[in-house]
């Protein structure tokens, strides 16, 4: 019996304001914002979230 792989990712964002580096699920189900400025990083779309940071990796 085959294992599927999830096809949801954590993701590596940098705040555009802050620059503090920070880690996301991939599909989000609400809002993500900086732990130190408080700027929204990412938003569901109730799928794959919207990312509004710069991605630094993609971590498997």
């Amino acid at each position: 019996m085959e294992t599927k792989e999830p096809e949801s990712k954590f993701i590596k964002l940098r705040c555009p304001k802050c620059k503090n580096e920070q880690i996301v699920f991939g599909k989000a189900a609400s809002k993500v914002k900086c732990l130190v400025c408080d700027k929204t990083l990412a938003e569901p779309t109730g799928g794959k979230t919207r990312v509004k940071a710069r991605v630094l990796e993609v971590l498997e």
